[in-house]
């Protein structure tokens, strides 16, 4: 996910992203667990993702 996308979404949009990236995060992890993860770095591009949406999130909250 883009930044530019980020921007054009609302806080509420920008919320329900980060539920939605949080539980893959967590799917990730139990598959890397069990050995049956195909793309690795799927995790660590969603945890950026996540990052990039808190870090929005808060830019916005102190507007």
């Amino acid at each position: 996910m883009k930044a530019s996308e980020i921007k054009d979404m609302t806080l509420v949009e920008l919320n329900n992203k980060l539920v939605d990236l949080q539980k893959e995060l967590f799917n990730l992890r139990f598959q890397h667990a069990v050995n049956q993860l195909d793309n690795p770095m799927r995790i660590k591009a969603v945890k950026k993702d996540i990052a990039r949406i808190k870090t929005f999130i808060r830019a916005q909250e102190s507007k």
